[in-house]
């Protein structure tokens, strides 16, 4: 059966599986000027669903929340049946804020057991004492990377951050090859995140944030945890490229996408060029600081965060590859040098 679309006017774009299930975009403004898209999935006869699940729930600003209740009354127009109380499963794609940090506001209206990755449940549960961790880590970072004012004071704020504004129990751990509910099969992808998962069910790819059709995840290095890095997310683009029978992918941004296999190769190639870049300013040595300006001399303050994690990811990359070395200081600065 092929996808349909459906206008706007009529509420939240639908898919509709080869097996008849659908698939619901709820996109959500997880912040000012920033969209994250959940998803609510549905099966059986629209007036007595058989099952249905929310996955993700967008941020905890009020237009996120608001909006994620609007989307699920909009689908009412379609699926009557469906309803918060009726609700089976949620699902948290991976612990960031824009995706789960309306979780609480999800817990008040469903009792449906919520599902994450098992890395993320402690996280998920104790997000005051995962912010602890986070910036103990972001600190071993920090000296590692060289990161100095004007950023040094946002990348702590940044660590400081709450997850989610209230735990979160997770009734069902995540782990890789998982069957969930006989619907979902769970793919671990990290890379952009420690606990990332995509779904697959039928011939759609539930891709959250670790393919999406517009931009780049952002990238931390391993030394931040190892589940992070390039190297991870290249591996996990490597095993959602070997799937049979998905013809479309529905991230956690922007819109579907069909030419998917083609977005892994384009991201691929895209971070091809970028390490080759980042080799060839290495001609001295440099910390990640560095080499950060080097590669970006124009270096604007609203992207400088995410380039200083990325560039530290790919400098790990070319280490882990035996294409750079690194050395360091007493002070914890991390050098790389070309062989």
């Amino acid at each position: 059966m092929p996808a349909s679309t459906l206008p706007d006017a009529s509420g939240p774009a639908r898919h509709v599986t080869a097996a008849g299930h659908r698939l619901y975009t709820l996109s959500l403004e997880a912040f000012p000027h920033f969209r994250v898209n959940a998803y609510l999935f549905v099966t059986g006869d629209p007036r007595r669903p058989a099952y249905s699940a929310l996955i993700d729930a967008g941020s905890a600003d009020p237009a996120s929340t608001s909006g994620l209740a609007a989307g699920l009354e909009a689908v009412r127009a379609h699926e009557p049946g469906v309803s918060w109380e009726g609700l089976d499963r949620v699902v948290a794609t991976h612990a960031h804020p824009d995706h789960v940090a309306g979780l609480p506001f999800v817990r008040g209206l469903t009792g449906a057991p919520v599902a994450a990755h098992v890395l993320d449940v402690p996280g998920l549960a104790d997000p005051f004492a995962a912010r602890d961790a986070q910036v103990a880590r972001v600190e071993a970072a920090i000296r590692w990377s060289g990161v100095q004012d004007p950023y040094l004071t946002r990348v702590r704020n940044r660590a400081r951050n709450l997850m989610l504004p209230e735990g979160v129990t997770v009734q069902t751990p995540l782990t890789d090859l998982q069957d969930l509910d006989g619907v979902f099969r769970v793919l671990h992808t990290p890379g952009h995140a420690a606990g990332q998962v995509c779904l697959v069910v039928d011939e759609v790819l539930l891709s959250a944030d670790h393919l999406l059709p517009l931009n780049s995840p952002p990238l931390m290095p391993a030394l931040v945890h190892p589940q992070l890095g390039l190297r991870r997310y290249l591996a996990s683009l490597d095993r959602i490229e070997r799937l049979d029978g998905v013809t479309v992918a529905f991230g956690g941004h922007d819109a579907p996408m069909l030419q998917w296999r083609d977005r892994v190769r384009d991201l691929r190639d895209r971070y091809a060029d970028k390490l080759r870049a980042t080799l060839d300013a290495l001609d001295t040595p440099a910390s990640v600081m560095d080499l950060t300006r080097r590669l970006h001399p124009r270096l604007n303050d609203r992207q400088a965060l995410l380039l200083i994690d990325q560039t530290a990811a790919l400098a790990e990359y070319l280490v882990q590859e035996g294409s750079v070395d690194l050395s360091v200081t007493e002070a914890g600065l991390a050098l790389f040098s070309r062989v």
